[in-house]
């Protein structure tokens, strides 16, 4: 859940309270210590830092499945810090296998048709084909998808101080299959391909940064990056503390963890670190 949703609503309840945890929101974007003063942002962006960049698409990048376990990770995302490296990562082909049947049930706690087995398939192929256009890893994209929506293609669209659209709950975004209750169904592959555009390249709007342009922001080359670019996502580019902890004030605590955990491993696991964390 972004973190100002969180502020916002907190008096009348969440989507995502309703949910089980299912991440849907807005931005908590801090308005000092910006470096730029656009009106409007580029929605072509790439990332450009060579540690952060992925040049081709390996499905088996990972080491394996990994483990269905969690972790609550606190600091400023570094591995002295113990975050987990990049080599600790899962495979995209063992990440996608092992959340496509939460993704293919994900939309009945929206009150919307699940989605079809070919809508999943389109997912699959927009993030290939984004993860290609904008050198974001195709596991960072996957994670937040999941963090966000669980993968249904039919999200609703949070509109709280802005509107946050679709799979990748974006910034502005205009990719969205279910926006002020119209509904669509099926979900066009044109949709898919923008709501994952809208969060991992970017929205036109001043503050629509995409994942592509935070793993820029991060200031980092190795995985810390990829954890800073999710704390941001979360809470506005802005929003890292001078601490680094990456679970400070002014973002929801967990997400930059639970974004760790999904790339080891995590889909279903609860334990007490992860229920407190929830808290």
């Amino acid at each position: 859940m972004r973190w100002t949703q969180i502020i916002n609503v907190v008096a009348v309840g969440s989507l995502a309270g309703i949910t089980n945890a299912a991440p849907m929101g807005d931005r908590n974007i801090e308005i000092t210590n910006r470096d730029d003063g656009l009106s409007s942002r580029s929605t072509s962006a790439t990332v450009t830092v060579s540690g952060l960049a992925v040049s081709s698409i390996n499905n088996k990048d990972g080491k394996g499945a990994g483990k269905d376990s969690y972790i609550m990770y606190t600091g400023d995302g570094s591995t002295s810090a113990g975050w987990p490296a990049q080599s600790d990562w899962v495979s995209f082909e063992n990440m996608w296998s092992a959340n496509k049947a939460t993704i293919g049930k994900s939309c009945a706690q929206f009150g919307v048709a699940d989605n079809s087995a070919t809508e999943t398939q389109e997912l699959y192929d927009a993030i290939q084909e984004v993860a290609t256009s904008s050198k974001v890893d195709h596991r960072f994209i996957l994670a937040v998808v999941m963090q966000e929506s669980k993968g249904c293609v039919r999200a609703p669209t949070s509109t709280y101080s802005v509107s946050n659209p679709g799979l990748m709950q974006s910034y502005q975004g205009t990719g969205t299959c279910n926006n002020g209750g119209s509904v669509k169904n099926p979900c066009p592959k044109t949709e898919i391909v923008q709501m994952i555009k809208d969060g991992a390249i970017g929205t036109s709007d001043a503050d629509g940064y995409g994942l592509a342009s935070l793993l820029d922001k991060s200031a980092r080359t190795n995985a810390a990056g990829f954890y800073r670019a999710a704390r941001m996502y979360n809470s506005g580019a802005w929003s890292i503390p001078s601490s680094g902890n990456l679970s400070g004030a002014g973002a929801t605590a967990c997400y930059a963890s639970d974004i760790a955990n999904r790339l080891t491993g995590w889909i279903y696991s609860s334990n007490e670190e992860s229920a407190l964390c929830r808290l």
